[in-house]
């Protein structure tokens, strides 16, 4: 992808009109990919990436000077300077401090915010119509030193196995780095709460199936060598980069949608900015039909509340987080003076 020898230009987006400014500024050094790339990257995954965003409050991770500059995430729009069609959702932190974030509507939104220097969007697994209650349960396989992209494969297949005895459709994406990322439509009728909980049940099945390769520790030093998954990704204001947005390597690649057969197959170094448009346009979207039929997740609570009758209750929230009913303590277990020891 060549960038535009322009200054500035104005680009029609979804009936809105876009600036586009500083075209060749380089933000993926390696690659030579400059902003005018990263803006029409998403203007030619636009279906798959607004399946991933449509009214969804979204963080921006923005690079205004490339990857290896500075940056940051945000939140809050801006009360002044931003045009007047963009679309905002009011969310709540932890904290309970409240903050407007963008919430993309069209196109255009996600157009707007790569003119702002954004290269990767983490949306919350809500929609703005009910911003408590996700319609996404977000399935984090994170493998850890000594494991890698294959084993994380591995881990997806068993669960995959997992959803079927279930009557649930998982629908797989690469992370755009070591991991594998499935996500569950589900309908939105349960609190963060609630959702965490089923995540937690999930991934503890999952580990009681292959404990050998599969880990739900919350604290480093008792993971091992094993796939980590990562059910406080469903926690309130824990997001994940969505499907087709680029993440910020040196590679430029792309958290990239595939099915169940082409996983096993696949190597996320070939999903990149360069390659993930041509691909788009021929094969189209793996996770076209992921709003079809959300599910219930009733199942998953009922192993919640059998795994907490057999004593398995909540897993620790992260530190940031205030202290939530039923936690245990956040101590790592090395420096738990009141820890049983053998």
């Amino acid at each position: 992808m060549a960038g535009s020898k322009a200054a500035v230009e104005e680009i029609e987006v979804a009936g809105h009109t876009v600036r586009l400014s500083s075209p060749d500024r380089v933000i993926f050094p390696q690659r030579g990919f400059t902003k005018a790339d990263v803006f029409h990257y998403y203007l030619s995954v636009g279906e798959g990436i607004m399946r991933a965003l449509r009214d969804r409050p979204t963080t921006l991770q923005r690079f205004p000077e490339g990857i290896e500059g500075e940056a940051f995430f945000q939140k809050r729009v801006p009360a002044r300077g931003v045009p007047p069609w963009v679309a905002t959702a009011e969310i709540s932190f932890p904290s309970g401090r409240k903050a407007a974030e963008l919430c993309p509507a069209d196109l255009a939104h996600v157009a707007w915010a790569a003119q702002m220097g954004t290269v990767v969007f983490h949306p919350w697994p809500v929609r703005a119509a009910d911003v408590d209650r996700p319609d996404e349960l977000r399935i984090d396989l994170d493998p850890q030193p000594g494991t890698d992209f294959s084993h994380a494969v591995t881990a997806a297949g068993e669960l995959r196995g997992l959803l079927d005895e279930l009557g649930v459709t998982g629908w797989p994406k690469t992370s755009g780095g070591r991991g594998v990322h499935v996500y569950l439509r589900i309908e939105p009728r349960w609190t963060f709460v609630e959702v965490r909980r089923a995540t937690i049940a999930l991934a503890r099945e999952l580990e009681r199936r292959r404990p050998e390769l599969v880990t739900t520790a919350w604290w480093k030093e008792e993971r091992g060598a094993r796939v980590f998954v990562d059910f406080n990704q469903m926690a309130r204001d824990r997001t994940i980069a969505c499907a087709y947005s680029l993440r910020a390597n040196g590679r430029a690649t792309v958290s990239t949608p595939v099915d169940w057969d082409e996983l096993t197959e696949a190597d996320p170094d070939d999903f990149h900015l360069g390659s993930v448009p041509a691909r788009f346009a021929e094969r189209g979207d793996p996770h076209a039909g992921i709003d079809d039929a959300p599910s219930d997740i009733t199942p998953l609570l009922e192993w919640a509340e059998r795994d907490a009758a057999a004593g398995q209750g909540d897993m620790p929230y992260p530190p940031e987080y205030p202290k939530m009913p039923g936690e245990p303590k956040r101590v790592q277990p090395s420096k738990d003076r009141d820890r049983p020891r053998s």
